[in-house]
């Protein structure tokens, strides 16, 4: 897989008109049928993130854009697709020098998921871990419980006076050795 025509594709960020995020979306996705582009093009995203609404007395979970007016694309580059992704309905251009495609450093795809990667870990129940991403950036816990398939893990953390079970991604956790989790319990 290391020559596969997807592994040398990079993720690079369309601007939109404001709203026309996922007729941009649809669109590219037809112009990939239409003109064999599958080996060119690979995948598409709209980043976008829960959030929770209250109307009426009533909360609703609601999905908002993460990035209003952005559309990444995960593409070979060549200047015939540029020419085609350019001129689709409602594209402004890449993200980049005058307009030319400037691709995402790896710590950009993964800061903001556009891939899901596949972390082999030697997590075990009971182990003491640090919490270095996300909103729990910070905490110290134990975890109780790991799912291999979601790539999380139920750890407990002390929060607000009371232990608490926290679910995280393992790309979030770091394992602590005996020396260091020793030294945060006396603290």
């Amino acid at each position: 897989m290391e020559n596969s025509p997807e592994s040398r594709a990079k993720w690079y960020v369309l601007h939109t008109y404001s709203g026309y995020e996922a007729m941009v979306k649809d669109s590219l996705e037809r112009l990939i049928e239409n003109n064999n582009l599958g080996d060119s093009i690979f995948d598409l995203k709209i980043p976008m993130e829960q959030t929770i609404e209250e109307k009426n007395g009533k909360r609703k979970v609601v999905e908002r854009k993460l990035l209003p007016c952005y559309v990444f694309i995960k593409m070979i580059y060549s200047n015939q697709v540029w020419y085609l992704v350019t001129n689709t309905r409602g594209v402004t251009g890449f993200v980049g020098p005058q307009g030319r495609p400037m691709p995402l450093r790896e710590d950009e795809v993964r800061k903001m998921q556009l891939e899901s990667v596949a972390v082999n870990v030697d997590f075990a129940v009971g182990d003491s871990v640090s919490i270095d991403a996300g909103p729990l950036a910070g905490f110290v816990g134990t975890i109780k419980e790991l799912n291999d398939a979601a790539q999380k893990a139920t750890v407990n953390v002390l929060m607000f006076g009371r232990n608490t079970d926290v679910e995280v991604e393992y790309v979030q956790i770091r394992k602590l050795t005996a020396q260091v989790a020793e030294g945060d319990a006396e603290q």
